[in-house]
């Protein structure tokens, strides 16, 4: 199992990412830990989210946080994840 990042799951990253750098490190620090305790634990918790309201496809999830939307994709052949992006609701 393994769990990749698309492309544009970056951008939007960098781009959320950028909103808080003229606030203060601390935040931007909160909410990256917040971030990874969300992808880390992912596939613990793959029942509890749903079907992505973006995508008409039983194999992709959102995961809905603090006004944010991480929709990720399971690859139920090889286990693996894909993140595909991160926007705000």
């Amino acid at each position: 199992m393994k769990i990749l990042c698309a492309s544009s799951f970056a951008k939007q990253l960098e781009s959320l990412l950028g909103d808080y750098k003229e606030e203060d490190l601390t935040a931007i620090k909160n909410f990256k830990m917040y971030l990874d305790t969300i992808i880390l634990n992912m596939p613990t918790k793959v029942q509890k989210f749903k079907k992505s309201v973006y995508f008409d496809d039983d194999n992709i999830r959102d995961i809905e946080h603090q006004g944010l939307i991480i929709p990720f994709y399971i690859d139920e052949e090889t286990g693996d994840y894909l993140i595909l992006g991160i926007v705000k609701k």
